[in-house]
């Protein structure tokens, strides 16, 4: 039987000026690096996660400025590093009720982020919500410090 899901995103989108320039911060996310802002939110999602049995964020990053398919980035998966098409998509590895990607990517001048959430059942549905005054608070904070 297939698992019944509800698809919520959350998208945020900014002028940039220097292509180059945020494609290498997007390219050195996370790790030592940190996620540029918020960063206590993202370590305590991290230390939830291992109390629930996930990866947490003790994995770090396997190099500190180059990402290809299949490395770990903390509590994410690279699911493509496409430096060229200028587009990072990571899939979360963490403890959740549902699966979640966080994207990146820069068209022409304008650099989207994406985080999206396929969220199982009730307990899925909740935690978006739950999760959403942090969202509104760490997403347009991180995706300013990109550019």
């Amino acid at each position: 039987m297939k698992k019944q899901y509800t698809y919520f995103e959350d998208v945020r989108k900014i002028r940039i000026k220097d292509n180059d320039h945020t494609l290498q911060k997007i390219w050195a996310i996370g790790g030592q690096n940190g996620w540029y802002y918020g960063n206590w939110m993202w370590q305590l999602r991290g230390y939830l996660d291992e109390l629930a049995g996930g990866p947490g964020l003790r994995r770090g990053r396997r190099h500190s400025s180059e990402l290809v398919e299949g490395d770990y980035l903390d509590v994410w998966r690279v699911a493509v590093a496409d430096k060229t098409g200028r587009r990072l998509l990571l899939q979360a590895e963490m403890k959740l009720p549902g699966e979640a990607w966080l994207e990146f990517t820069i068209k022409e001048d304008i650099l989207v982020q994406t985080a999206s959430f396929h969220a199982y059942g009730l307990a899925g549905k909740l935690y978006w919500y739950l999760m959403l005054p942090f969202h509104g608070f760490i997403f347009p904070g991180m995706i300013r410090k990109l550019i």
